[in-house]
């Protein structure tokens, strides 16, 4: 005889914990992203399936999958449940304040440089609001990791993300100390970088080495380096740039302080050109969540009065 299975409201929360897991394949993200433990969200689907009497998840010690049972429960109720945390993100518009956790996943250059200087007024401007960022320099998929939003700059943003622009155009500035640029024969061209140490930095999602980017006659192109010394993290590319390690590749902004008082000088200046700088981006959805509203308001304006 076919068992008869009646939902209640009880079971959403469970049905909300099954969505999440199958969607990460992985109970321990599905788990930061609830905020509870794996363990709690693995009693959770046992619950669930115990209740159904179906065996709704394939579990092993390095992966988990859905089985074809849960697939099917996955379709059915996966818009379902969108359609209610939307109805319940919506009530944000009634509140006096907007409320809840953002996650925001963005590398360290565009946290030190257009979140951290306007931090402390937005926190005190929102005050019922929490902000998690995880800093990456490469890119994530911030829909299956559970974030809210990534920064990056414009052309790694992917094209099904809508994007909102953080700030004014960067520019790239190539520095050295006076002490290195007085040892060696100045570069007046960018092939003339092949003559000197230049510091390197690697991505860490594809494992790639940056080229130099440059403009000439209005076209961009590249310039493949051969450097000793190799970074991922850009701070510490530009700690040795100061002790005088070779010429560095970044954003003048980051070296505002360095080239102002000297201890680093530019070369090449005429062959760098601004360029689009850092944008927000997030899931294309016809609803957005009135804390993601207000974090892009807030960031945009206050970046904008400092450019």
């Amino acid at each position: 005889m076919k068992k008869n299975f009646k939902m209640d409201a009880a079971q959403l929360p469970a049905l909300l914990a099954f969505e999440r897991v199958a969607r990460h394949g992985n109970f321990s993200k599905a788990a930061d992203e609830m905020g509870v433990s794996p363990s709690a969200l693995s009693q959770t689907i046992r619950n669930l399936e115990a209740r159904t009497g179906i065996h709704l998840l394939n579990r092993t010690t390095r992966k988990v999958s859905v089985t074809e049972a849960g697939m099917r429960l996955l379709a059915g109720a996966a818009p379902g449940l969108a359609q209610i945390e939307a109805a319940l993100l919506d009530l944000e518009d009634f509140r006096d304040q907007p409320a809840g956790t953002l996650r925001i996943n963005l590398p360290r250059i565009a946290y030190r440089t257009i979140i951290a200087p306007h931090l402390a007024g937005f926190m005190q401007t929102y005050p019922d609001l929490r902000l998690e960022f995880r800093m990456e320099e490469g890119m994530s998929d911030i829909v299956g990791d559970g974030f809210d939003a990534g920064i990056r700059f414009g052309e790694s943003v992917a094209r099904d993300m809508v994007a909102a622009r953080i700030g004014g155009p960067r520019r790239i500035a190539v520095a050295a100390t006076p002490a290195y640029l007085n040892q060696r024969r100045r570069p007046q061209t960018p092939e003339d970088l092949l003559q000197h140490d230049c510091l390197r930095y690697r991505f860490v999602t594809s494992g790639r080495l940056y080229n130099w980017e440059f403009t000439r006659d209005g076209r961009e192109f590249e310039i493949e380096l051969d450097g000793r010394l190799v970074y991922n993290d850009i701070y510490d590319m530009i700690d040795a740039a100061r002790h005088g390690l070779g010429l560095v590749h970044v954003t003048e902004d980051v070296i505002a302080a360095e080239l102002a008082s000297g201890e680093l000088e530019r070369v090449l200046e005429p062959w760098c050109t601004p360029f689009a700088g850092f944008f927000l981006y997030y899931a294309n959805r016809t609803w957005m969540p009135r804390k993601l509203r207000v974090f892009i308001d807030w960031f945009q304006q206050a970046n904008a009065a400092s450019v």
